[in-house]
């Protein structure tokens, strides 16, 4: 296939983009480093540095004879994100310019993907609304006006649904009020504005749908956890993004960091918080296996992407077992709760879909755990202890 991946620099786009790569499909990936900018204007620190795309796709092609085409470019424009489909684009690196036609699926993990970056105040929550919702508009007019057909699988999250009080469907709820009945997207209540310009992806994805025919599956993806895939490992400097902050890093993540630097674990009031959670390398699965099994015209599939539930405070005990037995001292914190959220709430999400098509999950288990402790005590002196926590407040 031919495999676009819009956000192919971040922490899930570029170890897609090797694994597709490897496959032997032929790959593009475009990003403006938005994150790596965003990590520098608020002070907060990748785990260790990470080559340039252009630099990473260079020794990706020395090292396995695959090429990924790169492109630095802003997808707001729409002129960019159109040269992708009407073959006026320039590549900011390639072995083979000739361009490879109008993508037969995009991936599109070209958006700003921090809750807390979208509360920090007025000016961060208008760059996630502007960003987020013109790169997916502008993809959705590019795919109707020059290729139908080109499937699209959008990176939702399964924090559009927030924490109702009911078992959360997979994207679909059927509904009967008074006598009558039809189907509806299961109802969203976002907790940050981050959460809200996902929700209104969702919203306009399904209106290409229903308008045009386009074809899309969207993933409602939980908190991603780990460092290392099959292709992280042929090379050092082939690994991703991995970020330690409250910013950009997600919960295990931060704890495993936390605990290797003797940081007490950041436990948000309670800790009940509930969410699902899934592997780096289970991300991989689900968008390999939904591209393979591409949604139909002028359909609007939708699947929970997450394998197994808990709460922070379950995974922060998790860790803090796993570390002591490893020699850590770790310790746990609850610290009064910086955002607006339910800390102890029914939740009880459907995610069987990915499975029916062939997804084989990764569950958390105690050496995963472990292995991301060695992996993180690799580069412990890289840890800043000022970037784990910047106390954002929601209020």
């Amino acid at each position: 296939m031919n495999i676009l991946i819009l956000g192919g620099d971040g922490y899930l786009g570029w170890p897609t983009a090797m694994h597709f790569s490897k496959k032997g499909h032929v790959v593009t990936v475009v990003d403006n480093y938005f994150r790596r900018k965003a990590c520098i204007e608020l002070d907060v620190e990748m785990l260790c540095p990470v080559p340039s795309l252009i630099q990473r796709a260079r020794l990706w092609h020395e090292l396995t004879g695959q090429e990924i085409k790169v492109v630095i470019g802003d997808l707001t424009q729409p002129e960019i994100m159109r040269g992708l489909f009407n073959g006026t684009t320039t590549y900011t690196w390639c072995v083979d310019s000739q361009y490879p036609g109008p993508p037969d699926t995009v991936i599109h993990y070209a958006e700003q993907p921090s809750a807390p970056f979208s509360m920090i105040n007025y000016r961060y929550a208008n760059i996630t609304l502007s960003n987020n919702l013109l790169v997916t508009n502008n993809l959705m007019y590019a795919v109707r006006d020059f290729c139908c057909d080109t499937h699209i699988i959008k990176l939702g999250t399964m924090g559009e649904y927030g924490t109702p009080n009911i078992d959360i469907e997979e994207g679909w709820i059927d509904i009967e009020h008074k006598g009558r009945r039809d189907r509806f997207l299961f109802p969203r209540q976002a907790s940050s504005l981050y959460h809200t310009t996902k929700i209104m992806d969702t919203d306009l994805l399904w209106f290409g749908v229903r308008m045009w025919g386009l074809r899309v599956t969207d993933l409602m993806q939980g908190p991603v956890y780990g460092l290392a895939t099959p292709e992280t490992r042929i090379d050092d400097s082939l690994q991703t993004i991995f970020n330690y902050d409250e910013i950009f890093g997600t919960v295990l993540n931060r704890f495993v960091v936390q605990s290797v630097v003797g940081y007490p674990l950041t436990i948000y009031g309670q800790g009940g918080q509930t969410r699902g959670y899934l592997n780096i390398n289970d991300t991989l699965q689900c968008v390999s296996i939904s591209a393979e099994k591409p949604a139909d015209r002028g359909q609007m599939r939708i699947f929970n992407q997450i394998m197994e539930t808990f709460s922070v405070l379950e995974l922060a005990e998790r860790v803090k077992a796993v570390g002591h037995q490893m020699g850590y001292n770790v310790q746990v914190k609850h610290l009064e709760n910086p955002r607006k959220e339910a800390e102890s709430h029914y939740y009880n999400p459907t995610y069987q879909g990915l499975i029916d098509i062939g997804v084989v999950p990764h569950y958390l288990t105690d050496e995963t755990i472990a292995e991301m402790f060695r992996l993180v005590s690799k580069h412990s002196k890289n840890i800043r202890l000022d970037s784990i926590f910047k106390g954002i407040k929601w209020g």
